[in-house]
Parts: C-alpha cells; sequence; structure tokens
C-alpha cells in the first residue's frame, strides 16, 4: 500500500514539474498534458484501462509506448501493457487478419480497403467486453492508428462509438532538407542543422528520436537529409556510415532515408574523368555505390537530383537529356527498391524563352522516356515558391510520367521566420487546381495521387523549415506548416479549417473562443502576406540573393532572370508580365480551358492578373477602381490586416503560456514593420512609372524610395552559401 502510494506521488510530481516548466515549443503538437475539463477526462478514463498488441517488433512497441506514455499524460492515471482482452477499455492493436477477433470486429471489405500504410479504429466488444481495435496490414500502420487515437483525445473528441479508415492517398510522403554538411541550411531560418554530422554515427542527439516522432505523427514516411545544391561528399564511405546512423534510428519510425546525388560525383570522389550518364565507367560506379549504400541501409530510399538548373552539373553537360541521367541512376537503384526524384526546376541563363516556360519546354518532350522507378519532382508553380502563382502546367501535361509536387515548407518568399504565415492555403490553392488533362476534375492532386493517368508510383515533398531552435522552426506558428503539410500528404481532401483546427487544439488549447481567435488569424494570414507583398500576380520582388523584403527595382544583376524587373515589366504604360499570343505566350502550356481562362483580361482571376498580363495603370478592375488605385488598396489592406491580427492576438493574453504569447506578439511587431516596408518600398516604385497621387486613405509613405533602396542585409539568414 505504502509502495503504492508513492508511485502515485511520484507520477502526480512528475505531471507538476512537466507542466510547469516553461514553454519554449520544443514538444510541437505532441502534448501530452492531464485533460483540464472533467467532463471531457470522464469520458475518457472510462473507456481506457489499458493497452493489448498482438504485434511483436520494434515498431509496434514503439506504438505501444507512445499510447502508453501519451494517454498516461492525457488521463492523469497509469495505462498498462495486458497480454489478452481482460476486461473492459482495452485499446487493442492487431494486424492479424486471420484471428477470430478480427474477424469478429471488422468486415472483409474494411480489411481488403486499407493499404499497407493505413489504419481502422472502431470501438467494438469482445467477448462482451467494449474495446478499441486499432487494425493495420503493417506494424507502421499500428503507430499512424496510435498517433491518430491519441490525436482524437488531444482535440477532445467523442471515442464512444469509432469507426475510422484512414489510408494515404500518396505513397512517398517526404521532406527534403536544404542541409549543408557544414550545418549551414540553404533558406533555412531556425537555426542551423539539425544533424550534427561531425558527431555521427558515435554521438546520437535525442532530438533525433523526437524528429521521428513529429513526422511519423503526421504520416510522413521518408527524409531527404541533404541540400539539392549538392555535395558529393556525403556519398562517401565515411559519411554513408554516418547517414546509416540516422537511418537506423528513423526506421522503426516507418521513415526512409534519402540523399541528394551530385550528377558529378563521379569526377570528384571517384576519380573518372567523366560523368557522362551513358558512359559505361560512370554508369558502373554508380551502380558500386548503390551497391555500397544498400548494404549499409538495407532501406536505402533513393536520390533526389538537382540537375543542369543555376550551375549545378547534369547531363545536358554531355549533350544528353534529362531522362539519360535520371534512367542512368534508377536502373542502379531498381534492384534494391530504390527511387530517383528528378528536379524539374531547371532553367538557362542562355534561354530568351520567358523562365515560366522553359521547364515545360524541357520537359513535356521527354514524356514516357523515363524509367518506372523515376519520379518527376515539380515545383507547385512554374517560377519558384512564390507566395502566390498558378499552378505548374507540366501538371497534366505529362501522363506517362510519374509526377510529384515539390512545395516550400520554409518561408523563402513569406517573410521567412519572422512572418505568420499558414500555407495550408497555398498547398491546397494548388492541389485543389483543375489542369482539364482529362475533361473538368483533373485535379493536380488526381495527377500526382496516379488515379488520373494509373501510376502506382506517386509522391509528394516539402522544402523543411526545421533548424536546431528549441522550437524547431523559429516561429511557433511555422510548426504548423510542417504539420499541415504532412496532413495534405496523406489526405489532400482536408480542408485548411480542419488541420488548423487540429493543430491549435493539439498545441494550444481546446478552449472554443481561444481557438477560434487563433483559427481565424491563421486562416487569413496567407492572404494578408500576399496583399502587402505581391499582390494582384505579382512576383519575384524580393531582395537579391537572401529573398528578404521587397526590391522591385532589381536589375543588372548575372541573369535577367534573377532581377525585378524581368517579371513585373513596369513601364509608364502599366503594369505585369504579358503572358498571353501577344507576349511569351506561357498560356499555351495549359489545357485550352485553362489557356482560355489566363488570356482573357475579362475571365483571367484577378489574384493571377499580372501573371499573365500587362495592364495599364488605368484599367478598371472588378471592384470599380483603377489598377493604380486597387494596387495601393490591396498594400493598404495586407498592413491593415496585419494590425488587426496584432490586436486580436493581444486579446489571447490570458488565455495562452506567457512564453509563447510574447514570442508570438514580438514576431507580429516585426512583422508589422515588414508590411509598412513592403507597402512603402514597392508603392514608392512603381508611383515613378504610374506618376499618379497616393489614392484618398492612403498613408503616405514616411521615408523616400531612395531610403528603401539603400537597405542593406548582408548576413540575412538562409542565403546560399559558397564552397
Amino acid at each position: 500500500m505504502l509502495m503504492n502510494k508513492f508511485i502515485k506521488f511520484l507520477f502526480v510530481s512528475a505531471l507538476l514539474i512537466h507542466q510547469t516548466r516553461p514553454e519554449d515549443g520544443y514538444r510541437l503538437w505532441l502534448r501530452y498534458d492531464l485533460i483540464s475539463d472533467k467532463n471531457v477526462l470522464k469520458q475518457y478514463t472510462e473507456n481506457i484501462n489499458y493497452i493489448f498488441c498482438e504485434a511483436n517488433s520494434e515498431t509496434s512497441s514503439i506504438a505501444v509506448n507512445e499510447l502508453r506514455d501519451g494517454l498516461t499524460g492525457l488521463l492523469g492515471k497509469a495505462i498498462v501493457n495486458k497480454s489478452g482482452i481482460k476486461g473492459n477499455g482495452a485499446i487493442v492493436l492487431t494486424k492479424n487478419d486471420n484471428s477470430n477477433f478480427t474477424k469478429s470486429v471488422f468486415t472483409k471489405e474494411e480489411l481488403t480497403n486499407t493499404n499497407d500504410d493505413g489504419f481502422i479504429i472502431k470501438t467494438a466488444f469482445y467477448k462482451g467486453k467494449k474495446a478499441i481495435v486499432i487494425y493495420s496490414k503493417k506494424d507502421i500502420g499500428l503507430l499512424y492508428g496510435a498517433f491518430h487515437l491519441l490525436k482524437l483525445i488531444q482535440t477532445h473528441k467523442n471515442i464512444e462509438k469509432l469507426n475510422v479508415h484512414s489510408s494515404p492517398k500518396i505513397q512517398l510522403r517526404l521532406l527534403n532538407h536544404w542541409d549543408n554538411l557544414d550545418r549551414t541550411i540553404e533558406r533555412g531560418y531556425a537555426g542551423f542543422s539539425i544533424w550534427d554530422w561531425h558527431k555521427l554515427p558515435d554521438y546520437i542527439d535525442p532530438r533525433y528520436i523526437d524528429y521521428a516522432r513529429a513526422n511519423a505523427s503526421i504520416g510522413i514516411n521518408g527524409t531527404v537529409l541533404t541540400n539539392v545544391n549538392s555535395n558529393s561528399a556525403v556519398l562517401t564511405h565515411q559519411y554513408l556510415t554516418k547517414v546509416k546512423a540516422l537511418a537506423d534510428i528513423f526506421r522503426p519510425y516507418g521513415i526512409k532515408v534519402y540523399l541528394t546525388a551530385r550528377f558529378s560525383a563521379p569526377i570528384e570522389i571517384g576519380g573518372l574523368n567523366t560523368a557522362d550518364p551513358l558512359n559505361n565507367e560512370v554508369r558502373n560506379w554508380w551502380k558500386e555505390k548503390v551497391r555500397e549504400i544498400f548494404n549499409l541501409i538495407p532501406d536505402f530510399g533513393g536520390f533526389l537530383v538537382k540537375a543542369n538548373s543555376e550551375g549545378q552539373p547534369g547531363p545536358n553537360d554531355y549533350g544528353r537529356n534529362h531522362n539519360d541521367g535520371a534512367n542512368m541512376l534508377a536502373e542502379a537503384l531498381m534492384p534494391y527498391g530504390g527511387h530517383v526524384m528528378w528536379r524539374a526546376f531547371v532553367y538557362s541563363n542562355d534561354n530568351p524563352e520567358d523562365r515560366a516556360k522553359q521547364a515545360y519546354n524541357e520537359f513535356k518532350p521527354l514524356d514516357g522516356k523515363f524509367l518506372r522507378n523515376v519520379l518527376l519532382q515539380v515545383k507547385n508553380g512554374a517560377i519558384d515558391f512564390q507566395p502566390r502563382e498558378p499552378f505548374h502546367p507540366l501538371f497534366g501535361a505529362m501522363p506517362n510520367t510519374n509526377l510529384m509536387t515539390e512545395f516550400q515548407i520554409t518561408q523563402e518568399y513569406l517573410g521567412q521566420a519572422t512572418s505568420l504565415v499558414y500555407l495550408a492555403p497555398l498547398f491546397k490553392e494548388c492541389l485543389d487546381s483543375d489542369t482539364y488533362s482529362q475533361g473538368k476534375g483533373s485535379t493536380v492532386a488526381k495527377v500526382i495521387d496516379g488515379s488520373l493517368e494509373k501510376h502506382s508510383v506517386t509522391g509528394i515533398a516539402g522544402v523543411a523549415n526545421i533548424g536546431n531552435d528549441r522550437n524547431w522552426t523559429g516561429h511557433i506558428f511555422g510548426q504548423a506548416n510542417w504539420f499541415a503539410f504532412g496532413k495534405l500528404a496523406w489526405d489532400y481532401d482536408l480542408t485548411p479549417e480542419e488541420i488548423a483546427d487540429d493543430w491549435i487544439r493539439m498545441t494550444f488549447t481546446n478552449d472554443i473562443k481561444t481557438k477560434n481567435k487563433i483559427l481565424s488569424i491563421m486562416l487569413s494570414s496567407r492572404e494578408t502576406v500576399v496583399n502587402y507583398m505581391t499582390p494582384l500576380g505579382l512576383h519575384h520582388i524580393m531582395g537579391w540573393d537572401h529573398h528578404y523584403g521587397p526590391a522591385p527595382w532589381i536589375k543588372d544583376k548575372p541573369r535577367a532572370d534573377w532581377t525585378s524587373v524581368y517579371y513585373h515589366k513596369a513601364d509608364n504604360i502599366g503594369l505585369g508580365f504579358d503572358r498571353t499570343k501577344t507576349g511569351s505566350n506561357a498560356v499555351s502550356q495549359y489545357h485550352p480551358e485553362v489557356a482560355d481562362m489566363f488570356s482573357l483580361l475579362q475571365t483571367c482571376p484577378e489574384k493571377y492578373l499580372l501573371w499573365f498580363h500587362h495592364v495599364s495603370w488605368d484599367y478598371k478592375l472588378k471592384s470599380g477602381k483603377t489598377l493604380w488605385e486597387e494596387l495601393c488598396f490591396k498594400y493598404n489592406e495586407g498592413n491593415k490586416s496585419i494590425e488587426e491580427t496584432i490586436n486580436k492576438w493581444e486579446s489571447l493574453r490570458n488565455k495562452i503560456d506567457q512564453e509563447r504569447f510574447n514570442h508570438v506578439k514580438m514576431l507580429l511587431k516585426i512583422q508589422q514593420k515588414e508590411a509598412k516596408w513592403w507597402r512603402n518600398a514597392c508603392i514608392l516604385y512603381f508611383q515613378t512609372f504610374s506618376k499618379q497621387p497616393f489614392p484618398d486613405g492612403f498613408e503616405t509613405p514616411n521615408e523616400t524610395l531612395e531610403f528603401y533602396h539603400s537597405l542593406r542585409f548582408p548576413y540575412a539568414p538562409g542565403i546560399r552559401p559558397t564552397w
């Protein structure tokens, strides 16, 4: 009796210490604090008493431990493992299709319709005992199901009559880390890389395990460890042993490791004098290198390749096509089940063609020429992760090639880690876009999930926003974008509202009023940023190299398409890039229904107006305002929205812990300054062309254009390193 009281004392003390420590954001959305609402708590304590797992593997053990620790924290009572169903309140984990228990709970159709990563969670009775049953075909599905059940409890959902069926729509759900071996991160705004290559493989940072937990909890099953602007050293044996250490940690969490392959590696580390993909020595070198990798890492995922883009080496250097390079690597990987993800982000300084057209022009003729284990990785838009851009015309244009989408979770062009920008609406805008490639309803999502064109190899990638900052993403709300990417990679039919609702409840609070205020901030945040940065289809007018802040005046750089004036085409007549038949004719790369819509001023969505049209300053928009007036209005509207966001956040002062409240408040103040900077700099610059006064109600800038032009940021984070 005394021992039981002592154990209870230790448990309660641990909970109190756990809940009173400073809130630094490290726990992400995996917060298992005691549920304070007694009525909600009662539902769970009455239905959950112990765990019984029929599987026996490292992954299933992790699932059991996660459930045990999570439920113990949430319910405030010890949840233990038992061998068998012994009373009410069991959580049963099973993958045995043929057991009497499984057959009594699930129909044959339910079991058949669950894919290898999927799971079912049902409330069931077995021999008069009430239980919650988690079923999957594979051990990893048990872990995904365990995290889902914990999410239901974290978000205070009713679990009396559960009947959840969940299988991912996309096969490869990957994070792309743009991390360098020296621990800098290209376009990273949350500190240095979490991969400590110097200490690996002998020192295993506990953060690696928490990274794996977080990714498994949202269904991410692959991670590309290194930057697409790659360093061939990672393919040396010295570094492969370090990669193996990470792969061993991630494997039980269902996460495969991938590496970026520098195309010139056979020269740089192989001692060859060529990297020609049709050269037999080169092909054999890659086969031997792949054999070496798989001997160390039997479940290695494969390679991500950036080739012949922005100075990176590639097959074009030898007069070969992209399919020649991709297929060379694919042949080496195919016996082991590995994949090649070949990036379609290519453009040439020597090509006078509109940069928005170049990827399509280069890859469309290669449709059907890639091996089956190659995925062409296409950015969501044709330029480069802009705050808003139309979907990439390659989606729907290559029916005989595996296409995957690449989104950017890190906010390179969206204020970086100083700005609150919830990106699920941006992701959904692309995924829901209709390509019309096979008639109405041919969405980008249906292209990449393989259903539209009957592909069995499918994928989606997100450029990670993770660093070694204590809160992982620099901005607490940056965590929501990591979370949202994983959720949409699993099920693109989820809405931004649903995803944000879960994240807020798991991260901050289940209080409805507080939750709804945070939700309104998140759902309006992306449009706010578009308005004060690049409204009406403006794009690529940010600072040179670091991409921080406005600089629409950038010109005279080594490449025309690395300047701002290339894209906005401002002159005394108007503003915008003409991509219709009278201009670059980039609209012709879309299917006729889409091309016709974008081609006409009257039908082009105004959010893309200046993307596709050079519009006169006096052109009347749907609002009745001229282009100049609407431009000023949008920049003002974005600034007003930030002020409203600050006021909403201030109203939550006593509803959220002080540490995270102050963290967000300070960053919002920075964002407010940046919004004014964007508005003033851009409007002053464009006014030199429009020659028109500011409309009534527009706040006159308090500095001159020359002042904004003089600003310099030589040490802004995320600048591309030079080796």
